[in-house]
């Protein structure tokens, strides 16, 4: 079988064995999710907010930046998608800057990445799958500066017990368009799957 043979019959085993209702809008991303992850509870934990699909596929197809919060989230997203769509991915936890900063500041290097990350210009997509101090570094600017809200769209979904239930929760009430995985769970493979399930869903993305 070719790869796509073996991801087409994977996903029709996803479809023959997922027991939950899934809207039409958000079910490829669910079913990359479960892909990725051979998880099944993402199609009841992962939330979107109202109309983030078409949203995020808009900034996408603007050719926004994505900035992910782990050089994993980056290395997982397909990067002949992002080519077709002309967009730049990156990630600036290695930045000789950032780390600097994080060494002088005593700050973590998510929460300066994110500082870093909304100095960018133009419309952005941002990737958190590990560390929710790139939510919160986020939160903090939100507060000072709404004015950064402007086209900007964010994927939450870190793994892990310290800060990220809490983050993902005031990601939710943010106001943000946003794509969250509530719990515990997530991680860099499900940050990166969101973001192909997205690009995939582009027609002439992926031929």
């Amino acid at each position: 079988m070719s790869p796509m043979e073996i991801e087409q019959a994977s996903m029709a085993i996803i479809e023959s064995e997922l027991q939950v209702q899934v809207p039409e809008e958000i079910r490829p991303i669910v079913l990359r999710t479960i892909h990725a992850t051979a998880d099944f509870s993402f199609a009841e934990t992962l939330t979107f907010t109202p109309g983030v699909v078409p949203a995020m596929r808009d900034l996408l197809m603007r050719g926004c930046t994505v900035i992910t919060d782990t050089n994993m989230a980056l290395a997982g997203i397909n990067k002949s998608a992002l080519t077709r769509l002309g967009v730049r991915a990156c990630c600036f936890m290695a930045s000789p800057e950032v780390a600097e900063k994080a060494r002088i500041s005593g700050q973590t290097r998510a929460w300066l990445s994110m500082e870093h990350a909304l100095t960018l210009p133009g419309p952005k997509l941002l990737v958190c799958g590990n560390a929710p101090t790139f939510l919160l570094s986020l939160f903090s600017r939100l507060s000072a500066d709404r004015s950064i809200a402007d086209d900007l769209a964010v994927i939450g979904v870190p793994v892990g017990f310290v800060n990220v239930v809490e983050a993902k929760e005031q990601l939710l009430t943010s106001g943000l368009p946003c794509i969250v995985s509530r719990g515990r769970r997530g991680g860099s493979t499900v940050a990166s799957a969101i973001v192909n399930a997205l690009m995939y869903g582009i027609p002439g993305v992926r031929s």
